[in-house]
């Protein structure tokens, strides 16, 4: 808006003006001639439709930190305004409770590696296949002394058998010479019959004899008795030899019954030393492998109270400029702080509780003014990056629906009123948000360029330029007049009389519009001129 004041003895006249890009104001006396109109000239530029929404400045990576587990703050080494580099010690807590935890999880570590080692080193495979092998040796042994036995038990028999058969043979012949003498085999007969024949048979020829009878018969009775003593003893051989024999088969039979049985329990012992054998080497790795994993456990415990001690430490992870410090040595911070000091700026005094100003960071207390609001919410400390700044800004649906991203930006600050920036938009939401009864959605814009006097929070009014075209004619849209379809504009003529001339208007611009023909550039070009009231 340009205004115009002239002043002419009684006369006044006041008279504003809105115009394009390129204004050329002029202010006439106050005279009986008519004031000059203003002119502007057709030139090179942009023309451009821009929505604009208001938003807050934020710095582009704004990072909350703080410790993973609560503890006693022992150090900060940092103050609120510092700038820091990354991996610069920013604070560090008191690690006595992490030191013995992780004393405690190593303790663990060994006694699960001493026990793998054990199952690893241990003698239980190798003893079972000693005793297994000790248990086929025992198998063996037996079996051979078995077949041992036992061959000599068929010997002790074939043997007595061998004499049995040769004593039936020394009854038989006794038998049969007892037969052959003519004696009695019931023992009882004093005379053989054949003896008794012949006695008869001599008296019968001789009729008389006696005395040779007398001596016959004394021969025969000694031969019998004889025979009858060879019998008996044979008989009582053959006795003994049956004995031997059937005590001998006995013994064989039972030996061999026995034999069985000591084989079989050898056998057994085998098999029960066999079946540990691969139950041990069946369990072994199983063991090994449940091991392990108990060791890796305990080894992960370690690690994770190895990193509990190294999170006592906080460390810048980006550079940055120190935003936020809640918490003073000797207070308790961590995952769930509370009652912790937030420090001033540039100084460890705290801020007082009155008349403090909050920042864009706060969170928690709504109170009227009261107190001052926490910065940086519940985090222990903010770091930002106050090199780059973004602008977050809520754009109308009808607005959103024509922005869209790498489009450029320029963007203005309430609290330093001299300074634009360019930006470009970075991203738009895919879903709305209601704001006091209207869908909007939110636009990320970051700036390209940046001041010192920025400052995270500040309200930022961003442009988007839509549908811009660079480096055409331009000719400012208060000087086009649209007539019966027509698009015109009043140049000065000779005689300082406007004269109307038409031209080819392309695109529209919320400030231009673009001259496809008709005009040239630089000519000259007048905009209307308003009209005081009462004049």
């Amino acid at each position: 808006m340009i205004s115009w004041k002239v002043r002419s003895g009684t006369c006044r006249r006041v008279a504003t003006v809105s115009i394009g890009t390129v204004v050329v104001a002029l202010a006439a006396a106050c005279s009986s001639a008519p004031p000059t109109a203003p002119t502007a000239r057709v030139e090179r530029g942009t023309v451009a439709a821009k929505v604009t929404a208001t938003g807050a400045l934020t710095a582009v990576t704004s990072q909350n930190l703080g410790f993973p587990k609560g503890a006693q703050l022992k150090e900060v080494n940092v103050k609120v305004g510092d700038k820091v580099t990354a991996g610069q010690v920013l604070a560090k807590l008191d690690t006595f409770a992490f030191d013995q935890a992780l004393a405690q999880q190593r303790a663990a570590l060994n006694q699960q590696q001493a026990q793998l080692d054990k199952i690893v080193n241990g003698t239980a495979v190798g003893g079972a296949r000693a005793t297994l092998d000790q248990a086929k040796r025992i198998l063996s042994a037996t079996q051979s002394n078995v077949d041992a036995q036992k061959k000599a038990n068929s010997d002790a028999t074939r043997r007595a058998r061998v004499q049995l058969d040769f004593d039936q043979e020394q009854l038989d012949k006794a038998r049969q010479k007892l037969d052959f003498d003519g004696c009695s085999q019931d023992g009882l007969d004093d005379e053989p019959s054949s003896g008794r024949r012949r006695s008869s048979d001599s008296r019968a020829s001789t009729g008389s004899g006696s005395d040779l009878t007398s001596d016959a018969g004394g021969a025969a009775t000694s031969t019998c008795g004889a025979d009858r003593q060879a019998v008996t003893t044979a008989e009582r051989q053959v006795l003994a030899s049956r004995t031997a024999h059937t005590e001998a088969k006995n013994k064989e039979n039972v030996d061999e019954a026995a034999g069985k049985v000591s084989v079989e329990n050898a056998r057994q012992s085998v098999v029960t030393a066999q079946n540990q054998v691969n139950s041990t080497g069946t369990d072994r790795p199983s063991e090994i492998a449940a091991q392990t994993a108990v060791v890796n456990s305990a080894k992960a415990a370690v690690a994770l109270a190895q990193r509990d001690v190294d999170n006592s430490v906080l460390r810048a992870p980006v550079p940055g400029t120190v935003s936020a410090i809640n918490g003073a040595v000797g207070e308790f911070v961590g995952s769930a702080s509370s009652g912790t000091t937030a420090l001033a700026p540039g100084t460890g005094a705290p801020i007082p509780s009155v008349g403090a100003a909050a920042t864009s960071d706060q969170s928690g207390n709504s109170g009227a003014g009261l107190s001052a609001t926490r910065p940086g919410g519940n985090a222990f400390l903010v770091l930002n990056d106050v090199n780059t700044f973004q602008v977050v800004v809520p754009f109308e649906e009808s607005d959103a629906a024509k922005v869209s991203a790498n489009q450029r930006v320029d963007v203005t600050f309430d609290a330093v009123p001299d300074l634009t920036r360019h930006g470009t938009v970075l991203s738009v939401a895919p879903a709305g948000t209601s704001i006091s009864g209207v869908t909007n959605y939110y636009a990320t814009i970051v700036l390209t360029d940046t001041d010192p006097r920025l400052r995270t929070g500040q309200s930022a009014q961003a442009g988007v330029l839509v549908n811009a075209l660079d480096n055409v004619l331009t000719v400012p849209n208060t000087a086009v007049i649209r007539k019966d379809g027509k698009t015109l504009v009043n140049t000065p003529g000779p005689d300082g009389q406007p004269v109307l001339v038409p031209f080819q208007a392309g695109a529209v611009g919320d400030d231009t519009t673009q001259v496809l023909s008709g005009l040239r550039d630089g000519q000259p070009v007048l905009t209307p001129q308003a009209k005081a009231p009462g004049s």
